[in-house]
């Protein structure tokens, strides 16, 4: 389904089918929106298999049935629909029969996202509201399952980052290569860290754009590593992501959480306060990344932002209603046919 499908100034439906977790933003136009999120661990064992397992395919039908009814509750119309997949569907071989099962389950067809794209989404939502000076460049930072996206640029209505890219590494990817002790070892921690700031030491080479700009511009961080650290940091019980939603997080209290939950043995993390208990596996991982970018380029905070790549997409669909309703006037006062020659053929 096109972002570009005209619809009404009704609620939007967004799927995320991540490498970690399955999400759903039912947005209305005000606020946060309806937000859901189930741990389906769709991209287990895909970095080092290759395939998606028969089970993950079947959790992320599940929920995405689940979805599909909450959906219907809330009168979303197909036309306002929208579903993707990212970094676990990207790299598996059996990519495109999870597509079309999980497409089936949720009555619409999923859209498998490149990294650029999913980078691009990450920096719309993210910005979405952003204040401050508009000369101030920001970077984007998504920590996901199994890809994290890096984007900058200038925010602004509509704007697209000036630099955006994708790499292969999340917390699923990097718990699964690095992590196999319980808890971590001092010696797997320091390689999974420093195999990350190889990673970045590659865009400094590759993107000098963000890597000359990542120590002046203000990092933005989205996505369940950063709001994870964060609340845990908070000692946030229940999650609320309107408390998330703004958060200054320091690199001091980055560091000390890692510690925290690093140090820890699986049964006795999940008892941490803000820290999903399904999150809990793949937690350590994540934070590998996030410090290493923090230490990388010498950032001391991250503003921390529930909007994402889901928002993103939802201010597209919303500049596509904008577009498509001053179509609609322009040719209702002119007489032409909407879309122009073009569409009269």
């Amino acid at each position: 389904m096109s972002a570009a499908t005209a619809m009404g100034s009704g609620p939007i439906a967004v799927v995320d089918c991540g490498t970690n977790s399955t999400r759903l933003l039912i947005d209305d136009g005000e606020g946060l929106g309806l937000r859901m999120l189930r741990i389906t661990r769709l991209g287990s064992g895909v970095d080092a298999g290759g395939s998606l397992a028969g089970d993950a395919i079947a959790r992320v039908a599940d929920v995405l049935k689940e979805y599909r009814t909450v959906i219907e509750d809330h009168q979303v119309p197909l036309s306002a629909v929208r579903a993707v997949a990212t970094s676990a569907a990207r790299d598996a071989a059996n990519g495109s029969e999870f597509l079309q099962r999980a497409s089936e389950a949720l009555d619409t067809e999923i859209e498998l996202l490149d990294g650029d794209s999913e980078a691009n989404y990450a920096f719309a939502g993210a910005t979405t509201g952003l204040g401050g000076n508009a000369s101030t460049a920001v970077l984007v930072l998504d920590i996901g399952g199994g890809s994290t996206e890096f984007a900058y640029g200038v925010p602004g209505t509509g704007a697209r980052p000036t630099e955006a890219v994708s790499v292969d590494m999340g917390s699923v990817r990097w718990t699964e290569r690095f992590l196999a002790s319980d808890p971590p070892q001092p010696e797997e921690l320091s390689s999974a860290i420093s195999v990350a700031r190889l990673y970045l030491d590659d865009i400094d080479r590759e993107h000098p754009v963000i890597g000359r700009g990542a120590s002046a511009a203000q990092l933005v961080g989205v996505a369940g590593t950063i709001t994870t650290v964060a609340a845990v940091e908070i000692g946030l019980d229940p999650y609320d992501p309107d408390v998330i939603d703004g958060f200054v997080l320091t690199r001091a209290a980055a560091e000390d959480v890692f510690r925290t939950l690093a140090t820890e043995r699986l049964a006795d993390r999940v008892h941490n306060p803000g820290l999903h208990p399904d999150r809990a596996p793949v937690i350590v991982g994540g934070c590998c990344i996030l410090v290493a970018v923090m230490r990388h380029w010498g950032i001391d905070e991250c503003l921390v932002r529930e909007r994402d790549l889901l928002d993103g997409i939802v201010a597209e669909f919303r500049e596509a209603q904008v577009s498509s309703d001053a179509e609609l006037r322009r040719a209702q006062t002119t007489g032409e046919t909407p879309g122009g020659d073009d569409a009269a053929r």
